[in-house]
């Protein structure tokens, strides 16, 4: 396996370490032969991983391309949360006492050079945290108040290094490198309720409240005692077996935190965290349907290099699309070329890059949806009156979005309903909306959404009951699997 070191300046990483490779940051986001490697890890040592800025986008697109990226971006959001750092670090409680009993200041810094510090007496500390937050260098900061904790812990960006410092770094990565295999601690299990993460005051949630109260219907006949719950509620978490989330969700927002503090405690979690960071990015989709040789409308990734060859590319009119963008907004399209700069201008200052794809006008999107790698329903969403997309958010109340027809799954044509299996199945076996257009008999993925629409009088036209039986089934069965259960009432 390729060993891939990614800095922002090569001038940043100056030892020569056998079969480590130095790569820039932007030669790896926008040189298609990176694209190509199929096996190789990915070690990020950019100076920020800060949402959307380019180390945040060499993590994202290592894995989408299939690299292995250390740190992922589930570490890389980890590390931002002072609550799940607090949440995943509380075993080693012990450990840190252990470690700092002799020190006699109020603030200690401890960094982190590849899982090791330059004094070996906090060895066994350094490991344990490298182990659990897998990033090349952290700095963590300890506060003493009675007790030592751990009130943060970030990357060290490489250029930041201490220069007396620099000949343990090169010492430490070295023995890193020689190593075979890099695996991180296994969050445990803990403690078997549902609980349904809700936003009573979200105007377009996931599900409708009659939907709601078929969830928690279908949950009692399978033995659950449900609770719903909100963002008030994440101290509450390991009470419950398992955390099903009916809010729409977001990387940089506390969905994702309770999925990633849900997924730490050992809860089964639909949507889990890993399907929310693949599917709220549309350059990691991108990328990964195309690697994947799924049939997507042509797509360009861009970035402020180029910008120019957008017209050349896509022609227009073109659709752009910021990464995070969901239920149409995010999404314009742009006619000429004044309008094109004035997007780009736009997007481009709060994300390194966005979306270009060529504009495909269809009469209505299918909506394939998809459960433990298997299709759920079908429905045909068709454009809002006098518009090109699903929803119209400039439009008049009652002309927001368009209607919606729910079809038999035996009657979607064959290209729709594999394509849909086989992108859905890219990101996992959560559950999964698949959003496809058909032209001319071939089916083409716009996205993958992790948070799909389950809404009483829609989705659930033909399947009834049994659409949010079939999804709490799921769970169920997961819970069982997990817990070692015999599964009879949901087999």
């Amino acid at each position: 396996m390729r060993k891939i070191v990614i800095v922002n300046n090569p001038k940043d990483w100056d030892f020569n370490i056998e079969d480590v490779e130095v790569v820039a940051a932007q030669a790896y986001l926008t040189d298609p032969a990176y694209t190509e490697i199929k096996n190789a890890r990915i070690f990020n040592l950019c100076r920020s991983y800060k949402y959307q800025s380019t180390g945040y986008y060499v993590s994202l697109l290592a894995e989408a391309r299939g690299h292995r990226a250390i740190p992922n971006v589930t570490t890389i959001q980890d590390l931002k949360s002072q609550t799940i750092v607090r949440s995943i670090t509380n075993e080693m409680d012990d450990l840190i006492q252990k470690s700092l009993s002799d020190i006699k200041s109020r603030v200690f810094t401890l960094s982190i050079y590849f899982g090791q510090n330059v004094a070996r007496k906090y060895e066994k500390l350094s490991k344990q945290l490298h182990d659990l937050f897998q990033a090349p260098l952290l700095r963590a900061e300890f506060v003493f108040n009675k007790e030592w904790n751990l009130h943060n812990i970030s990357p060290i960006p490489l250029n930041e290094v201490p220069e007396h410092h620099r000949k343990y770094l090169m010492n430490f990565a070295k023995a890193y490198f020689a190593r075979h295999r890099f695996s991180g601690a296994k969050p445990k299990a803990k403690i078997y309720d549902l609980a349904i993460l809700t936003n009573p005051l979200e105007s377009d949630p996931p599900s409708n409240r009659k939907a709601i109260q078929q969830f928690i219907e279908a949950a009692h006949t399978l033995g659950f005692s449900t609770e719903l719950i909100t963002k008030d509620d994440y101290k509450r978490l390991s009470e419950f077996d398992a955390l099903f989330i009916r809010e729409t969700t977001s990387v940089n927002h506390h969905t994702y935190r309770f999925a990633r503090r849900a997924h730490a405690d050992g809860l089964v979690v639909i949507d889990d965290p890993v399907s929310i960071l693949r599917c709220t990015n549309k350059v990691y989709l991108a990328e990964l349907l195309t690697k994947a040789k799924v049939p997507i409308p042509k797509t360009m990734i861009i970035h402020k290099d180029n910008r120019d060859q957008v017209v050349q590319e896509l022609g227009l009119p073109t659709v752009l699309k910021k990464p995070d963008s969901s239920f149409s907004q995010g999404v314009v399209k742009v006619c000429d070329e004044a309008q094109l700069n004035e997007e780009l201008d736009s997007m481009l200052t709060t994300s390194e890059l966005i979306i270009g794809q060529e504009f495909m006008p269809t009469d209505f999107d299918w909506r394939i949806g998809v459960l433990d790698r298997q299709p759920l329903y079908a429905c045909k969403y068709y454009m809002a009156k006098d518009h090109w997309q699903i929803y119209n958010w400039k439009g008049k109340k009652n002309n927001i979005s368009g209607n919606a027809e729910t079809v038999d799954i035996g009657e979607v044509p064959f290209n729709v309903m594999h394509t849909a299996l086989k992108a859905a199945n890219l990101i996992g076996d959560g559950l999964y909306g698949v959003d496809l257009k058909e032209i001319n008999g071939q089916a083409y993925v716009i996205e993958v959404n992790d948070n799909p629409s389950i809404d009483y009088g829609y989705e659930d036209q033909l399947l009834k009951k049994d659409l949010y039986l079939s999804i709490l089934k799921s769970i169920k069965r997961r819970i069982e699997i997990q817990k070692n259960i015999p599964n009879e009432q949901s087999a």
